[in-house]
């Protein structure tokens, strides 16, 4: 029994070693789980604070006034008050509001004939956040009525709903894009990150530069079996979702295939560089996963409205494109061609396409040479 412990003891001594010596493993067994804590502790809210909502008020009546009263000083609005409802409108499509609450013109007259309405347009392209955003309406609505009517021996107020661009409630029509984003950055960075570190353990990424083989002849491919398999995974889940789970398309075929593209090159070349940087496979996988994978869900607003969130997650979402190729993806399936939204998400992402794919070229170079 001596003997066996005595052994056991050295095996394991011997296996900490082995683990202190081994840095990628060690780190990510520490690191990943502060990473997560912090990330899902902190990041992860499904309240929604600082909506930006339009007020039409059609009706100066100190009553009307009174009602929409609940939406100034509250964490959860950031009113904009417009008087014409054509103007919010354009704010709305272009989401420069989430919400649009019209008071009518006859409202106060209505009030006092016990007969008065209220509309709520909400914006159904994100419907977590049109559904608390209505939650929170209807809540002020209430506590005024509650307040102001009763004194008055009137009656309530009618609050009437609209979902735009998701008339029929489905939570499905929302997920479809998250589920795309998903997929291309699996593809692209998850299973790309261990292309170049396959060759580094293999002792053959050197050897390749002996032949006639050129650098970016080799890059190319690398990622055009990885581009191809991503590209069918989204025309796999488009033809899906169209036909199996009834998900509108209400723009160009055409635009978000070329965004997808835009944002493949990016995850693509994000990939690559990861794979060149760590040297290998399990570490390549593990980096791609906490920088690429996780944040595509965590920080995209895939999940929760990131304006809810600690302002170092908002700007983490900010500034990796997983947010704007979602933005993008949501406005051409449910809301069609809204072309503010379309040329600015496009730019940006063109812009990390050009940055990943440059910075993959120039780390490789840099490595031959």
């Amino acid at each position: 029994m001596n003997d066996r412990l005595r052994r056991m003891r050295a095996l394991t001594h011997k296996e900490f070693l082995e683990v202190g010596r081994d840095k990628s493993s060690l780190m990510m067994g520490i690191l990943l789980p502060i990473i997560l804590i912090l990330v899902i502790g902190f990041g992860i809210s499904l309240d929604v604070k600082n909506a930006p909502i339009a007020v039409v008020l059609e009706d100066n009546a100190p009553e009307a006034r009174q009602m929409v009263n609940f939406v100034d000083g509250s964490e959860y609005f950031k009113p904009v008050y417009m008087t014409d409802i054509y103007q919010a409108v354009q704010a709305f499509e272009t989401r420069k509001v989430d919400a649009i609450l019209r008071v009518p013109p006859d409202f106060s007259r209505q009030l006092h004939q016990n007969n008065a309405r209220l509309q709520l347009i909400l914006y159904g392209v994100d419907t977590t956040t049109a559904m608390t955003l209505q939650s929170y309406v209807e809540a002020g609505v209430s506590q005024w009525t509650g307040e102001y009517l009763a004194a008055q021996g009137l009656g309530g107020v009618t609050l009437e709903s609209r979902l735009w661009f998701n008339d029929a409630h489905a939570s499905t029509w929302v997920f479809v894009p998250g589920l795309i984003l998903m997929i291309v950055t699996l593809v692209g960075v998850l299973l790309t990150a261990g292309v170049m570190a396959r060759e580094y353990e293999r002792g053959t990424f050197e050897s390749l530069f002996v032949t006639p083989v050129r650098k970016g002849e080799l890059i190319v491919a690398k990622i055009i079996p990885y581009f191809c398999i991503a590209m069918l995974g989204v025309l796999i889940c488009l033809v899906l979702s169209r036909y199996l789970f009834q998900v509108p398309l209400v723009g160009s075929l055409a635009l978000i295939l070329l965004v997808t593209i835009l944002y493949l090159l990016a995850a693509l070349g994000a990939g690559i560089l990861i794979s060149v940087v760590t040297k290998g496979q399990f570490m390549a996988t593990q980096v791609a996963m906490l920088v690429s994978f996780l944040p595509s869900i965590m920080v995209s607003g895939f999940l929760f409205d990131l304006r809810s969130t600690p302002l170092v997650v908002q700007l983490s979402g900010e500034i990796l494109p997983f947010s704007h190729y979602l933005t993008v993806l949501k406005t051409l399936f449910l809301a069609g061609n809204i072309w503010p939204v379309i040329w600015k998400q496009g730019a940006i992402l063109v812009f990390f396409a050009i940055l990943f794919t440059e910075l993959a070229f120039h780390i490789i170079r840099k490595k031959v040479e």
